[in-house]
């Protein structure tokens, strides 16, 4: 049900920027990125937005009080109706997916990439290289995790694509390749 919402709400928000333009759009999307950063900094608020004893229209008074005249129309705008709608828990996913919606538009892509160990810069640069070459992206943000776990190789992650290479994702298909060898 929270992804029906997200995308309903971030699908509606992206069609009213877009109606300005790509860079009304980008713009918008700077403008999410700040308002989070706020929100991130302080939990009190979402704590406020979301309990139930506070009244509906308290809580528009709030969303009025801190966000109009501060951000575009068409945010302050969003606000006002997720919190209305009584949906104010979906608005990072209703972020996530209009912010989605614009990069995508733009060829940005966004990788996970997992390795066992630290990559070096020039390997880091080698890996942006092949995705980009790989994926039809003109650009990557790309966000490095190391986990020992996975022995060797590396696990990248685009969207719900995932490429894994892990030297323990290859021991765990032996092991089931083993178990059924013993087992017929």
């Amino acid at each position: 049900m929270a992804k029906l919402v997200s995308k309903t709400y971030g699908e509606a928000l992206y069609e009213v920027a877009m109606e300005s333009g790509m860079d009304r759009a980008v713009g918008l999307m700077e403008e999410i990125r700040c308002v989070e950063e706020i929100l991130t900094a302080n939990p009190q608020f979402d704590e406020l937005m979301k309990h139930p004893g506070v009244p509906k229209q308290d809580k528009l008074k709030v969303i009025e009080d801190v966000f109009k005249g501060r951000v575009s129309d068409e945010l302050a705008g969003l606000l006002e109706v997720v919190v209305s709608k009584e949906r104010y828990g979906d608005l990072r996913a209703v972020f996530t997916y209009f912010t989605g919606r614009v990069k995508e538009q733009l060829k940005i892509g966004t990788a996970y990439v997992t390795t066992a160990v630290e990559l070096s810069g020039a390997q880091k640069a080698a890996v942006e290289a092949k995705i980009l070459k790989t994926s039809g992206y003109e650009k990557m943000e790309l966000y490095f995790e190391v986990d020992a776990s996975i022995i060797g190789g590396m696990i990248i992650r685009i969207n719900d694509r995932v490429v894994d290479s892990s030297v323990r994702t290859k021991l765990n298909g032996l092991t089931k390749q083993l178990l059924q060898i013993q087992l017929g």
